[in-house]
């Protein structure tokens, strides 16, 4: 039965089971996992790493990799809370040029990657390294002032469901429709899959790549802007610390997207996201130990490729086995009089001519 269901449906399966052990462990507490306060904590917890993992799964598609955007992060929610100052009329265009100087980063991503021909990995390494270099040089501490009226986008809600959330969950159905809907999207998926097959078949897979970057890192960049939003200043460290690249790639891989490349969706990447934040929030309900977070997510990571490699072996087997055991036809070309190529002809493997 699980074979028969695609990887999406199993993330939200497997995120079923964590909130009902999760409930049942939180009870033992006396307190309860669907309070609206626990409910606001956990969907809070899931906005920031959201936006990033809505570009990673981009890039990941791609058979790329972003390890640049906790710096692009950290640059965005320091260029908008430099350029709004603490005034309302100012939001408006910190937002757009936040957007601007991030897509930027992000073209330059791809173009390392598609015209230089560097991995993805590197590619992304170099610019991020450069991009701390910039912000350990020129800022040493929180910098600008984000108005009240832009805190609201991080500090108000509907009910127990936050605004930010709301917009990330929006990103996440757009990017989803460009994906399956858009020729955008088909061919990032063919680039990833195989670029060579794919510009054979005339797809020109350096632009589905190059929007891919550009793609994740105004994800991060809208990233960055949250956190400028909660905590009301920018500053030079709030990616890194959050160490939103790795946990961004885990919540791509546990929402069933391959590394490879190809194969994957964006509401399998939510799932994945969703998963972290239940962890997350029961861990700290239940007072375990911080650092054991990382082991539990780690574990959480193996155990799920694990199972998701296993099932793709099971399919191939089942697949096999009930190949027809037939004699296999093959197309040959019957050559004319004059020796060119004519008509096709068929051949068993015993050698018989149809």
């Amino acid at each position: 039965m699980l074979r028969r269901l695609d990887t999406t449906a199993l993330v939200y399966i497997a995120l079923i089971i964590v909130l009902i052990i999760g409930a049942i462990l939180v009870s033992t507490t006396g307190r309860n996992l669907f309070s609206p306060g626990n409910i606001r904590d956990i969907l809070t917890g899931m906005s920031v790493l959201g936006f990033v993992a809505i570009g990673q799964t981009l890039v990941i598609l791609g058979a790329s990799l972003d390890l640049s955007v906790p710096y692009v992060m950290s640059l965005a929610s320091l260029t908008a809370a430099q350029t709004m100052d603490g005034r309302d009329g100012m939001v408006i265009p910190a937002v757009l040029l936040t957007v601007a100087i991030t897509a930027l980063i992000g073209l330059a991503n791809g173009l390392f990657v598609t015209v230089l021909g560097v991995h993805g990995f590197v590619a992304t390494l170099g610019v991020g390294l450069m991009l701390k270099g910039y912000l350990d040089t020129n800022y040493q501490g929180t910098e600008g002032e984000v108005p009240w009226s832009f805190q609201l986008f991080g500090a108000s809600g509907i009910g127990p469901i936050p605004i930010s959330t709301i917009v990330m969950l929006g990103l996440a159905a757009v990017v989803a429709f460009i994906l399956v809907r858009t020729t955008f999207g088909h061919h990032l998926f063919a680039a990833g899959g195989n670029a060579e097959v794919a510009r054979l078949s005339g797809v020109r897979e350096r632009l589905p790549i190059i929007g891919a970057h550009i793609g994740s890192s105004v994800c991060a960049g809208f990233a960055g802007l949250l956190l400028a939003s909660r905590l009301g200043v920018g500053s030079p460290t709030v990616g890194s610390q959050g160490t939103y690249d790795l946990l961004s790639i885990a919540a791509v891989v546990l929402g069933g997207t391959v590394l490879m490349g190809g194969r994957g969706s964006i509401w399998g990447t939510i799932g994945g996201v969703a998963i972290f934040a239940v962890l997350d929030n029961l861990m700290s309900v239940m007072q375990f130990n911080p650092f054991l977070k990382d082991v539990v997510r780690g574990l959480v990571i193996i155990v799920a490729v694990a199972l998701y490699a296993r099932r793709r072996i099971i399919a191939r087997r089942i697949r096999f086995a009930q190949a027809p055991q037939g004699p296999n036809i093959v197309a040959v070309a019957r050559p004319d009089a004059d020796g060119k190529p004519g008509q096709d002809s068929t051949v068993t493997e015993e050698g018989s001519r149809a």
